[in-house]
């Protein structure tokens, strides 16, 4: 079958590799203007660009292809049967969607309708889903309103971040755009709503709608008076980007635990053992589902260095665990070298702010 990619990061490549081991015949590839990025501010092709191009692929690279009627009509004379869309990065104008007879088909990272919009794997891990998934909708006008043809879900890890949580979505991204290809082939073309039905996909109405807004700088931040166990989300949500402040610098955290005891199963084994310490019921602080150790200490103050594994710092719930992070003009760090990197002694406090006291 004669397929038009679109796609721009990492995420996409594993779709556009399976097809084309699968023996589809990629007639061009769509993706995002290269970047200027690092120290030289060099043009850096995409990561979908950069395969394409190893694969011998035509790839065109639109700046906005709503507003470029000309690559629009270069992109027709593909004539591609059906276009794949991963996580292009531009909407599609109603004059692409219609080319192939096949219809344009989206591989979307959640199980619509939650998480319609950019970032839909940070959201679920910010939000604290149980599972997510991947959809593979029938592409319309609307911001990812289309029927999903083929659904699959998956369990979200307590310990696991975005970059990790990704890799396993794009895979099966993959998986399921090689099982969806050979059905709608065998529909074959004709109105969209006949070739839907002959398809039998599943409209998504209302229920459980939300959309993934866009996400800003303030999001990043770590504020050390909310729950342990929210604050653990920010860091896997956000990885490798929210960061806090220590001794004046940008402290970005890259692993943690949450304190909390009723989640020591899902914890590492050795820290388990500190969320048996630290968590609930020992103490009489509470914030919503968790009741903490103490008298409630000041929301980013050291509260013990573990050796060997990281500081518990206090939150506005439980403690959190920091396992692994990187200070500001030095290497990541983890465990013993993290301690031993940040000097940190108990009573010092996270989070200061330019012009303050440094901590410890």
């Amino acid at each position: 079958m004669k397929v038009l990619f679109w796609g721009t990061p990492a995420y996409a490549v594993p779709t556009l590799e399976a097809l084309v081991a699968a023996g589809h015949a990629l007639v061009g590839v769509v993706s995002q203007p290269d970047r200027r990025r690092g120290r030289g501010k060099e043009l850096i092709p995409s990561p979908v660009k950069a395969r394409a191009l190893e694969l011998g692929l035509p790839v065109v690279t639109p700046g906005r292809i709503r507003r470029e009627p000309a690559c629009q009509q270069a992109l027709a004379e593909f004539g591609a049967e059906l276009s794949v869309v991963v996580a292009f990065g531009q909407i599609l104008p109603p004059a692409v969607l219609e080319q192939p007879p096949l219809g344009c088909w989206n591989g979307h990272g959640s199980l619509l309708p939650r998480w319609r919009g950019a970032g839909p794997i940070q959201w679920s891990l910010l939000e604290g889903d149980a599972e997510t998934g991947v959809g593979i909708m029938a592409m319309e006008e609307g911001l990812d309103t289309g029927p999903v043809l083929l659904e699959r879900a998956m369990p979200i890890g307590l310990l696991e971040n975005a970059q990790q949580l990704g890799e396993r979505l794009s895979q099966l991204t993959a998986d399921l755009f090689i099982a969806a290809l050979p059905r709608i082939e065998a529909a074959g073309p004709g109105p969209r709503a006949e070739r839907l039905a002959r398809l039998g996909v599943r409209p998504q109405g209302e229920g459980g709608l939300t959309y993934a807004r866009m996400l800003g700088k303030d999001d990043f931040q770590i504020h050390w008076s909310a729950p342990a166990l929210a604050l653990h989300r920010r860091v896997m949500g956000l990885y490798p980007g929210a960061h806090t402040r220590w001794r004046g610098l940008r402290l970005k955290l890259l692993a943690t635990e949450p304190l909390v005891r009723r989640l020591a199963p899902q914890l590492s084994p050795e820290v388990a053992a500190l969320a048996e310490r630290w968590g609930w019921p020992r103490g009489a602080a509470a914030v919503g589902s968790e009741s903490c150790d103490g008298d409630a200490p000041v929301p980013g103050r050291v509260l013990a260095v573990a050796d060997g594994i990281g500081l518990v710092v206090a939150t506005g719930g439980c403690p959190l665990l920091i396992r692994s992070a990187q200070w500001e003009g030095r290497k990541a760090a983890a465990g013993q070298a993290l301690l031993q990197q940040l000097g940190a002694v108990v009573g010092d406090r996270l989070g200061d702010q330019p012009g303050e006291p440094a901590a410890g």
